[in-house]
């Protein structure tokens, strides 16, 4: 059976000292599965969209920006994270530079700037402690992981880097 995972993107906008990053706090929706996680902005790639294109349209419709400057930092293989045990597969991005001033909030939640070094304190995922680091270091590589999901944990983590 063909692997058919749901395709995303999870971008991370920097601020232009590059000591921070913008990040949304998933407080709007009693509903929202992310709840009360800091996330960065992102989301499902439609169909007939290619990844950067996709990166491009979450960031304006969740932040009001335009980007201007990004790099993909890498890919993550999600099996299981889904709502409902789906599988997942993203592209994650570092946003060096954009236009506009990103919103305060949106339907999702709460829109801040927060330093690189605050990012371990937040409530997150706990996968997400494993890869942010990848997109933040000074290491040009892309990565490429797996971190596969049970009940809304992460069992294990694996990465290479090209």
């Amino acid at each position: 059976m063909p692997h058919t995972p749901i395709i995303g993107t999870l971008g991370y906008v920097m601020s232009s000292d590059r000591r921070r990053v913008l990040m949304i706090h998933r407080n709007a929706r009693p509903d929202d599965a992310h709840l009360g996680k800091y996330n960065g902005l992102g989301g499902k790639m439609d169909r007939g969209e290619d990844v950067a294109a996709c990166m491009r349209r979450e960031l304006r419709e969740e932040a009001g920006i335009e980007v201007t400057r990004m790099v993909l930092r890498g890919t993550i293989s999600w099996p299981g994270f889904g709502k409902h045990g789906e599988d997942w597969l993203g592209f994650v991005f570092r946003i060096d530079a954009f236009e506009g001033t990103p919103l305060e909030r949106n339907p999702e939640g709460t829109l801040s700037w927060v330093s690189l070094e605050a990012l371990p304190s937040l409530p997150m995922w706990d996968g997400d402690r494993h890869f942010l680091p990848l997109v933040f270091d000074a290491d040009e590589r892309v990565f490429h992981g797996v971190m596969p999901y049970s009940e809304g944990r992460a069992v294990s983590w694996s990465f290479t880097r090209l």
